[in-house]
């Protein structure tokens, strides 16, 4: 199906300062929070939308933990559906699993408390069932020991979403993803996005789902308006009620975003507000008193930073009726959002002396967790080439613009949710000896950076190879490399 836009309108229509807006930006940009897209939505309308180059209002991206709010939604469907009720007993969902052992240790759990993330496990059981993926994942949650009464603890628990999505998937006879395209994607308008499966073939349910920007927007405006859309109920509104709430507490931190309690695979916030959050900043954060809708993507691991601005600097250009047209106002918010581009570091004008030297010359690499073998360089007016060869041989080019970002792709990743990535890449020398290589990965809230410190002669280099934001500590090496 064709994706369907949102309605558009002008921030001071819908009774938003368009100073507010920029300010917002400009603070973002100032303090480095790795912005990709931004929008913001009043009364049902796109009033202010950016992409920070090379991202593009059409690229997908993996959100991470916004995953979790996709699934919970599967649920509240299913629950309005009557194929399920959130105080079902989990293990009647598995009937055969229901050895002595396992009643002991689930007796009292029920879905209510996947949702709200209060099992009663002490430990993330997601990391004991990623490193058994051979194993029965549900199995496995249901003997992980619960130490607390179900529902009196809070805990982070991916596991228990993936045990959500397996219960879709058991009582509907569907998988997540076919049991969600004609109840909640086809309605709002969204392509039906890939979703990552776990080696059963069951959803993850806590990650792996691919969305846009505005495919996110639209699922915190199906919240706002309490499930309804375009005069049809996709989701009840004892559902919403329940999902917005504080189902469990957290430590109730005032001053922090991710103290102020727990709903059904949703974070509340201050504001009365709530939201669906992923690792490394995508966010749809939805302000009911405000009927207003904030949605982002960035590479950061400081949310709270990007929250702040959002209070700060945007709360108070929110007013109850429309505001005067603007026209400075409008003209540089426009202006600043048609500018907005992922920033590197600034690249000497033209190539040192170094890189004649280095230029098609083999650089070897010892051992690292990309099966990297050697690499290549290559130096062209408007562009750079870099040309990685695996230890078994597979080889691929990225070339990269000097000022601009050029397209590409890369299988080399050490994790097995990006296999193949689309990237967009910058590159130029920082100094005399020390080249950088950005690839910002397009699927992923991720850009892979080489620094290449050569000697002054150009026949030993240290090659850094990192991840930012740094997502898994392996990633990140640094290594001495020969130049042949």
């Amino acid at each position: 199906m064709t994706n369907i836009s949102l309605p558009r309108s002008t921030p001071e229509e819908q009774g938003v300062d368009s100073e507010s807006i920029r300010a917002l930006v400009d603070r973002l940009v100032e303090r480095d929070q790795g912005l990709h897209s931004l929008m913001v939505l009043r009364h049902g309308h796109v009033i202010a939308e950016g992409w920070w180059a090379p991202y593009t209002a059409d690229q997908r991206q993996m959100m991470f933990s916004v995953s979790k709010s996709f699934t919970a939604t599967a649920v509240g469907i299913a629950a309005d559906e009557g194929l399920l009720s959130v105080d079902d007993d989990v293990l009647s969902f598995f009937p055969s699993y229901a050895t002595d052992a396992i009643r002991a240790n689930v007796a009292g759990l029920k879905v209510r408390h996947l949702l709200a993330m209060a099992t009663g496990h002490t430990m993330p059981t997601m990391q004991v069932m990623s490193a058994l993926p051979t194993e029965d994942w549900v199995r496995l949650f249901l003997e992980i020991p619960l130490v607390y009464p179900p529902g009196t603890h809070f805990l982070y628990n991916s596991g228990a979403s993936y045990v959500l999505a397996a219960i879709v998937t058991a009582r509907s006879g569907q998988s997540l993803l076919d049991y969600l395209t004609p109840r909640l994607f086809e309605p709002l308008g969204i392509e039906t996005p890939p979703w990552q499966v776990a080696p059963s073939g069951i959803a993850l349910g806590s990650v792996g789902l691919n969305l846009r920007t505005e495919d996110l927007a639209k699922l915190g405006q199906l919240y706002l308006q309490r499930g309804a859309w375009n005069g049809q109920r996709l989701l009840s509104e004892r559902w919403v009620e329940q999902a917005s709430s504080i189902q469990v507490a957290n430590d109730g931190n005032p001053n922090i975003d991710s103290s102020q309690g727990y709903g059904f695979q949703f974070w509340r916030s201050r504001h009365n507000s709530y939201r669906a959050d992923g690792a490394f900043g995508q966010f749809s954060l939805i302000l009911p008193e405000l009927d207003l809708v904030v949605a982002m993507t960035e590479g950061s691991t400081n949310t709270q930073g990007t929250l702040d601005a959002v209070w700060d600097l945007l709360l108070p250009g929110v007013h109850d009726g429309a505001l005067p047209e603007n026209a400075a106002a409008a003209g540089s918010l426009a202006g600043t959002l048609a500018r907005l581009d992922v920033p590197v570091p600034h690249f000497a004008a033209a190539d040192p002396a170094l890189a004649s030297a280095v230029a098609g010359r083999r650089i070897r690499l010892p051992f690292n967790t990309l099966g990297i073998g050697s690499v290549c360089l290559e130096f062209e007016t408007g562009s750079i080439r870099l040309t990685a060869t695996s230890r078994d041989g597979w080889r691929e080019t990225v070339p990269a613009g000097r000022s601009e970002w050029m397209p590409g792709r890369t299988r080399f990743w050490d994790q097995d949710e990006f296999t193949d990535v689309a990237t967009a890449s910058k590159a130029g020398w920082t100094d005399a000896t020390t080249l950088e290589f950005h690839e910002q990965c397009l699927d992923t809230p991720f850009r892979r950076v080489w620094r290449f410190a050569f000697d002054p002669q150009g026949n030993q280099v240290s090659v850094a190879i990192g991840l930012e934001p740094e997502y898994w500590a392996a990633y990140n090496e640094v290594l001495t490399g020969t130049v042949d």
